[in-house]
Formats: structure tokens, sequence, C-alpha cells
């Protein structure tokens, strides 16, 4: 895919989620969005924050919520789901003062999510791409998100990426074949700390645990 946002744009805003995960944790205080935010870094666009935590030459989730779409200016959805991220995920606790220093701080830029048109199961395989592909499954008021990092950090092929989507929304893993499933797609740039609190490249590399 080609880029939207520079390497400077993803040190800026991995910057600023790093600030605000320190600063909410620390001080209870949300930072304001800067003076110097580039304009167009204040479109709106989705985005989401991943906490991983460090554990030895591993890490494990630590938290990650985001705004799937475009519905706040970037920078502002960034200081949010940096907040979530670190004190409103559900399946964690709060990220401690102490954790500080052990979470690396990662952050997805996503397009827009559009509906993926097909007539068959076998069809929504075909048109699904693990390494490029985000998934949001949806049947009624039930829909679960998986970012495009996640099926290529667990090595998952295109048939589980779908099924652990599925569970993710809380449904079997097996109705994705069902019609009244419904899939949306999107791609992210992602940017992130090699290290905590350390240099922010472009899909950056961790190893899961």
């Amino acid at each position: 895919m080609s880029f939207t946002y520079s390497d400077d744009d993803g040190k800026f805003l991995v910057g600023l989620a790093r600030r605000t995960v320190n600063d909410f944790v620390a001080k209870g205080e949300k930072p304001e969005v800067p003076g110097d935010t580039p304009k167009h870094l204040q479109e709106k666009s989705g985005v989401f924050v991943t906490l991983n935590a460090r554990r030895g030459d591993r890490v494990m989730l630590r938290g990650c919520i985001g705004r799937p779409y475009p519905s706040d200016p970037l920078v502002q959805a960034t200081i949010d789901s940096a907040v979530d991220s670190a004190v409103n995920d559900p399946r964690f606790p709060p990220v401690s003062k102490n954790e500080l220093d052990s979470v690396l701080v990662d952050l997805s830029v996503l397009t827009p999510p559009v509906k993926i048109e097909y007539s068959s199961p076998e069809e929504l395989l075909q048109k699904v791409k693990v390494g490029r592909d985000g998934l949001i499954a949806i049947r009624g008021m039930w829909r679960g998100l998986l970012l495009p990092q996640v099926p290529v950090d667990w090595e998952w092929n295109e048939l589980e990426f779908l099924e652990h989507t599925c569970e993710k929304a809380g449904f079997n893993r097996d109705l994705w074949k069902d019609p009244k499933t419904e899939f949306m797609a999107f791609q992210a740039e992602i940017f992130g700390e090699l290290e905590p609190n350390g240099d922010i490249v472009r899909n950056p590399k961790h190893v899961k645990k």
C-alpha cells in the first residue's frame, strides 16, 4: 500500500500517545492537542493505540482501544485512544505508574472501513488478505475488530483470521460462512516504539507471547 503518513508523522503521533499515557497514569491529566500539530494530522481518521508489556524478549498485550471510523480529528482521537488503552480496556486493570517504563506504545492509523461485497464464503476467503487487511465482523449489534498486524503476529491464514474476528465479536467462529454476518475491511499504517520510551519506527516488530 502507498503511504499517507510520513515517518515524522508517526513519530509525532506515537510520541503524543506516549506523553498522554505517561501524563494520565502519573498525574491524571490528559494533554491538549499540541499547538504545532501539522494540519493533515487534524483531519478526521480512525486510529488505535496498542500498549504491550515487555517481558524479557517478548511482549504481551496490555491494552488496545481506538476509534475505527473517521469521526474525530486524528490527533484528538490519538489522545483519547491512548487514555482508553491505558485505563479503560475492560480486559486489563489500569496501567500503573511502575509499569510505564516497561510498556511499549504502538499506533495504527486506519483507512475508512469498507464493506466487503461477496456472494459465497469461498469468495470472501479470496477477498481477504492477511498482511493487508484489518477486519470488522458485524451481526446486528455485535461486532468485533482485529487490526491488520494481528494475524501476521499470530501467523494465521485467511480462514483463521475470519474465525478469530468472529470470536472477537462474541459469536461462533464458523459464522463467517453465514451470509447474515457482514465484514468490513480496512488498512492501517503502523508506527511504534522499539523499546519503552525509545525510538519510534514504522512497522515495529515485537515477539508476541
